[in-house]
């Protein structure tokens, strides 16, 4: 797709295209950043059980937390490689940037992880209560 702003890219619009480019960054994010990928086998998990105890509030928590802590993540691994590249040298101001960026993961993490053990919980609880009977 164009640029209109900076003038780059392609010209006209196309949805496989866009599609192919989305796709191509989620599979980069999990591969190679093991936080990305940590987070979604945990909260599938956490997702699978909500779904098979029927605890819809449970999963659309879940949806959220994890969607968020994941486009946040993917965030800060893009600043920091970007960082990286323009500055490979040790400076202050790039330093304070990565540690901005990293500091907004850490205040959705907290979020995903109370998400997470309260929805384990509430499982755990219903799980217990149906195999006592």
């Amino acid at each position: 797709m164009r640029n209109k702003f900076l003038g780059t890219g392609e010209a006209g619009y196309n949805p496989w295209r866009k599609l192919k480019v989305i796709l191509s960054g989620l599979r980069f994010a999990v591969q190679y950043d093991f936080s990305v990928e940590y987070k979604l086998v945990v909260s599938a998990i956490v997702m699978v059980l909500a779904i098979i105890f029927q605890r819809w509030i449970d999963v659309q928590m879940l949806l959220l937390a994890t969607g968020l802590v994941l486009m946040a993540e993917m965030f800060n691994s893009a600043i920091e490689a970007l960082c990286d590249f323009v500055e490979p040298n040790q400076n202050e101001k790039i330093r304070a940037v990565k540690d901005i960026a990293a500091a907004a993961v850490a205040v959705i993490m907290a979020i995903w992880v109370i998400v997470v053990a309260s929805d384990l919980m509430d499982l755990l609880s219903v799980l217990m209560q149906r195999w006592r009977g």
